[in-house]
């Protein structure tokens, strides 16, 4: 008898992979096919009219990037700034102190 074991979405690399994959190969697409659609309609150079296409795929395969490592590790940590012990208008006065 076989038991049917299933395996927990988070440890499935294989979904994740196919879902990445999936994700980049649509974005790079539509982001590229705009930026072709951008550099025909606004340049008339084939260098900018290609570096449009380029700066689609750029933004393309970052706006990817960006959703896999979420689907990989997580949102990314919050940083909060340090407490700041003094008020700026004080530490001017602590200075203004020092060289009196």
């Amino acid at each position: 008898m076989a038991e049917n074991k299933q395996i927990p979405s988070q440890l499935d690399l294989d979904a994740k992979w196919d879902a990445c994959l999936d994700i980049t190969v649509r974005r790079v697409v539509y982001s590229s096919l705009s930026g072709a659609l951008g550099g025909l309609l606004f340049f008339r150079s084939p260098m900018t009219r290609w570096a449009s296409l380029a700066l689609g795929a750029g933004v393309g395969i970052g706006s990817a990037y960006t959703e896999c490592s979420y689907k990989f590790g997580g949102p990314p940590p919050k940083f909060t700034p340090p407490e700041v012990s003094q008020s700026p208008a004080s530490e001017l006065e602590v200075a203004r102190d020092q060289f009196v």
